[in-house]
């Protein structure tokens, strides 16, 4: 494959020379979620990047072997919309072209894979701010994200507004395997945890939702879930997110915008 690059003000893009137009469009949608992200995040968003567009799964796991544990530990729900992975310097991904054939015919499927980059760099917004986490996939950060990727994953997942079009992919998720855990597992973070995330900011605001990704305080994950839902017991909140989950796959649930409001001045 002959690689080209593209530009917009913030990122590069670096793919096949027939993904030209797929490219732009990529790189219009990070400058939309940057612009969105930079001034509600602790350290901003960061620009500079390069995403690169892979023509082949198998191409993708070469470029970024950690993806290939990561297919093996999520569920075949949530598999499907595992097609990237994030670097300090690069956001891996698979080409736009390759994404409209993994989509399914069901509702949704197009514009979570659609979506994709953008969730791939509010992982890096993510890391930004709290250095913990990664970018770079040191193995001290390896091991926090394996221990709250439903936070990091849920989180990504809601600010790239992926959210709002996972039903028939949640659907799938209840119908088949066993109940999900509260919070969700390793094996459901990608596709349960942005649920999780959108009922915080339903009742506690966006800020609560990025306090929980970007906070230093010392506090395990336990007591941060418990403080991010204003102190209430663990059973009410896992009460109300298997509600949440019910509303959501009957379609019930209105899609929740992103309200800046009260967050020029973040806390770190």
């Amino acid at each position: 494959m002959a690689w080209v690059e593209s530009d917009s003000p913030s990122f590069r893009a670096r793919h096949s020379a027939g993904d030209a137009e797929d490219a732009a469009a990529v790189l219009r949608l990070l400058e939309r979620t940057r612009a969105k992200l930079e001034l509600i995040f602790p350290r901003g968003a960061p620009g500079g990047l390069t995403v690169v567009l892979h023509e082949h799964p198998a191409a993708l796991a070469l470029a970024q072997p950690t993806l290939i544990l990561a297919w093996a530990l999520t569920h075949p729900a949530g598999r499907r919309y595992l097609v990237g992975w994030p670097g300090s310097s690069e956001l891996h991904a698979l080409a736009p072209r390759v994404l409209r054939r993994r989509a399914s015919s069901v509702a949704g499927s197009r514009e979570l894979l659609d979506l994709a980059p953008a969730a791939l760099y509010v992982r890096t917004v993510i890391a930004a701010s709290n250095p913990t986490l990664p970018p770079p996939h040191t193995p001290r950060r390896l091991r926090r994200y394996l221990e709250r990727a439903w936070i990091v994953e849920g989180t990504a997942q809601w600010f790239a507004d992926q959210t709002a079009h996972a039903r028939p992919a949640i659907a799938r998720r209840l119908r088949e395997g066993p109940r999900p855990t509260f919070p969700p597992g390793l094996r459901d973070a990608s596709l349960l945890g942005g649920t999780l995330i959108d009922l915080l900011v339903r009742e506690e605001g966006v800020g609560a939702a990025i306090q929980l990704a970007c906070g230093r305080a010392g506090l395990d994950d336990e007591h941060a879930l418990q403080r991010a839902f204003g102190g209430r017991p663990r059973d009410w909140t896992e009460a109300a997110w298997r509600g949440h989950l019910e509303r959501l796959t009957s379609g019930t649930v209105q899609r929740q915008p992103l309200d800046t409001r009260g967050l020029s001045e973040p806390t770190d």
